[in-house]
């Protein structure tokens, strides 16, 4: 197969002191982030919505297949359907299938199997990794490196919408199959994160966690 490619053209070229600046305001800009489990019900338009899933699906893929699918759900019906379903497994989850020692690193968290924001945040993020391809035909096209390819497009969407002054949380209850049959999706694609996204609510409280500091995140080989 012959290989097609462009010239880069759009590249912006920055000088150093601009390269350092962007570098330390987006850095500032994503250390303000923090996970919220209280949400308002305040409206978040549409079109908001779509440019953060396009940004993030500029993400680099493997063989650049993207294989990824964002179901945006705003419908209150069926956001309840996915609450009820997704309670159902977190209450089989914190009563017996989790072990201790998962409980005991959830602790500080404060979670448990009620998860009022999936109908009260505006909008639900369904992502889906697509395990393979299909062509028209039906025939199956393997896709390669599918979990990190996906993993970097949530990436890319948290990024986008906390930058567009939004709050997110990655909800992952286990398992999550009732998403497929509520969302209308195929059997080759397989649902991994839940992300919600809105406005916090007013006075909303987030976990007294800090991050990990450089010196346990870097190494430097120079």
């Amino acid at each position: 197969m012959d290989r097609k490619s462009e010239v880069l053209l759009d590249f912006e070229h920055l000088d150093a002191a601009e390269t350092a600046r962007r570098a330390s305001a987006f850095r500032a800009l994503m250390n303000r982030r923090r996970t919220v489990r209280d949400f308002s019900d305040r409206p978040v338009p549409r079109a908001v919505i779509e440019d953060c899933v396009m940004t993030a699906a500029t993400a680099p893929s493997g063989a650049n297949q993207q294989p990824w699918t964002f179901v945006c759900i705003s419908d209150p019906q069926t956001k309840r359907r996915i609450r009820e379903a997704a309670e159902e497994e977190e209450r089989g989850f914190y009563a017996g299938r989790a072990s201790e020692e998962w409980l005991e690193a959830l602790a500080p968290l404060g979670t448990d199997e009620n998860k009022p924001f999936l109908e009260t945040a505006p909008w639900l993020i369904a992502i889906f990794a697509q395990r393979y391809g299909t062509t028209e035909d039906g025939r199956r096209i393997k896709h390669y490196y599918v979990p990190e390819s996906v993993g970097i497009a949530s990436g890319f969407l948290i990024a986008a919408l906390h930058g567009a002054g939004l709050a997110t949380l990655t909800h992952t209850p286990s398992p999550m199959g009732f998403l497929n049959e509520i969302c209308g999706r195929p059997e080759n694609e397989k649902a991994v994160i839940l992300l919600v996204a809105g406005y916090p609510a007013e006075r909303a409280t987030v976990p007294d966690i800090a991050r990990k500091p450089a010196g346990q995140v870097l190494v430097w080989r120079e």
